[in-house]
């Protein structure tokens, strides 16, 4: 049932993003800035001064727009760089180029190519694991085995996720790097290699909810279906 499949995926994953969205933004300003002192000095710092933007479509727009931190309290006070996800995607084009939209695709790809697998085959095994043979996985079962697997998942990618938003935050106005190899040695001699976990708590505080959603929700709809 491929429309089946595919419409229960598309669900559970809006479902999933409108979950974990509030902690990415969390997790990419620990990993960009250095102002914040902890995740929940970010958390407050972030909902006292501004509201974040849930609307960006792609990925470098979604990160350029959560690293705002203007303060935008009164009528007065100075118009962000970016006004919303369209007016950052023309900006980006204006001043960057059309190579301006792409930045750090690679570290991306390299980040979901092998994440992927593990996500999945995590999720599988912990399912099959702890179902009886011939029965299909409870709820709870599905609920901490997306879970499990997005934590897991996450524990791989955070460090290229951590090169992935510093490259997309480098632009005209600020570090340039030389591509997914500078920008990791530039990291590393100027922070330490503990720079690649950064964001891993949060990561994995949002990747568990999240996805332990998303599994529910997809298994939840197909067997709906397949009983229609």
């Amino acid at each position: 049932m491929p429309v089946e499949e595919f419409v229960a995926g598309w669900i559970s994953g809006a479902l999933g993003l409108v979950l974990g969205h509030p902690f990415d933004t969390i997790k990419v300003r620990l990993q960009t800035q250095t102002s914040y002192q902890g995740i929940i000095d970010c958390m407050v710092k972030t909902y006292r001064h501004e509201s974040a933007y849930f609307l960006a479509p792609f990925d470098l727009i979604k990160v350029r727009l959560q690293n705002q931190t203007e303060l935008r309290t009164q009528p007065s006070s100075p118009l962000p760089r970016y006004q919303g996800p369209m007016h950052c995607l023309a900006s980006i084009f204006r001043e960057e180029g059309p190579r301006g939209l792409f930045r750090g695709a690679w570290a991306l790809t390299l980040r979901d190519t092998p994440t992927l697998g593990i996500y999945f085959a995590t999720y599988e095994w912990l399912c099959r694991e702890s179902t009886p043979n011939g029965q299909n996985p409870s709820s709870t079962t599905v609920l901490v085995a997306g879970g499990f697997a997005g934590i897991t998942s996450w524990v791989t990618a955070t460090p290229l996720d951590v090169i992935k938003s510093r490259m997309q935050m480098a632009g005209p106005k600020q570090r340039e790097y030389g591509g997914v190899l500078d920008c990791m040695v530039s990291s590393v001699r100027q922070e330490g290699l503990g720079v690649f976990f950064r964001g891993l708590t949060i990561n994995s505080a949002r990747a568990f909810p999240v996805n332990a959603v998303t599994f529910l929700s997809y298994e939840h709809l197909l067997h709906r279906w397949e009983r229609a």
